[in-house]
């Protein structure tokens, strides 16, 4: 039997057929899948087949097969600091949910988040939300962002949860889709999920004013399916967002602005550092690239994994 993976436990899997029959499986004995080191063999959003055994008139499955992935998305693993955990897999979009404040999203954060995403070829929308809480100062920093990105390609939509503002306009994006809404805890994936399918009453926490982080409130991915013809898959808070498996060379490929650039730099082996004739340190200083941006990719280069809890807005 064929399914599709709706949400896992760590050792359950909960499968669901095309026919709409649901089973819980599990893996037998060693299961790896060639190249991918993983702290979880199977994700949210794969495709499996399985076989059905039978214990005590208790039907489960024995996952045998993973289909090819089309995508994944990955996080670092909370311990095992070269291994990856795999978030989700076979997404066609992900919605990063960003707050100014209440807690702060960090350019930092958004940016390596989207090299990420872009590594593992998903599309990103950036989805700016509590714009119904801002004051006019904080709704400029909201625009300014919003040029950033949407400069170098990325569709930047202003939402609120509460107001309802621009919910039919996310809810048309994902139809006919398996969408994923990201972000740090507290920016309020839960209750913009809740006002796009209200039925689904995923769980909400108020934000500790304490560290203005948020709690977390979701310890599993899961699938769910809405009533509008699409699917979006409810992820834990994450706090960073690890860039993985890629060389110092690749890193700039993964910036539109950057990769544009890198044909007119002197040398091929340009990293845009302290060379010589390099396009993309003249653009910067032509203000034709953003100051944030640059300083990510210098993050992300340098290696400097854990050290973006503060950030400045330029």
């Amino acid at each position: 039997m064929t399914g599709l993976v709706y949400k896992s436990t760590g050792s359950w899997y909960t499968v669901k057929t095309d026919l709409g029959h649901i089973y819980e499986c599990r893996i037998k004995g060693k299961f790896r899948i060639k190249g991918i080191k993983s702290t979880n063999p199977i994700a949210v959003g794969d495709m499996v087949d399985f076989e059905l055994e039978s214990n005590n008139n208790q039907e489960s499955g024995i996952i045998h097969k993973i289909h090819d992935r089309s995508n994944y998305i990955v996080r670092k693993s909370v311990n095992l600091s070269k291994q990856t955990h795999i978030i989700a897999a076979n997404l066609d979009q992900v919605f990063l949910m960003i707050t100014i404040n209440n807690p702060p999203t960090l350019t930092s954060f958004i940016d390596r988040f989207l090299v990420t995403a872009n590594a593992y070829s998903i599309k990103t929308v950036l989805l700016f939300n509590k714009v119904d809480t801002y004051d006019e100062e904080t709704l400029l920093e909201v625009k300014y962002l919003a040029h950033v990105y949407r400069k170098i390609g990325y569709e930047c939509i202003g939402v609120s949860a509460k107001t309802g503002k621009n919910v039919d306009k996310v809810k048309g994006l994902m139809r006919g889709k398996v969408s994923m809404f990201s972000g740090h805890s507290g920016v309020g994936k839960s209750t913009l999920v809740n006002a796009i399918e209200p039925a689904l009453n995923i769980k909400t926490k108020e934000i500790s004013t304490q560290h203005m982080q948020g709690q977390h409130t979701t310890t599993f991915a899961e699938m769910f399916d809405l009533s509008f013809g699409a699917k979006i898959i409810d992820t834990p808070g994450i706090k960073g967002f690890g860039v993985v498996d890629m060389d110092k060379e690749e890193v700039g490929d993964y910036f539109p602005e950057i990769f544009e650039l890198k044909q007119d730099c002197k040398f091929n082996n340009c990293l845009h550092l302290q060379e010589p004739k390099c396009a993309v340190k003249k653009a910067l200083d032509n203000d034709e690239i953003a100051f944030s941006r640059y300083r990510s990719y210098l993050q992300i280069i340098e290696g400097e994994d854990e050290h973006y809890r503060t950030d400045n807005w330029e």
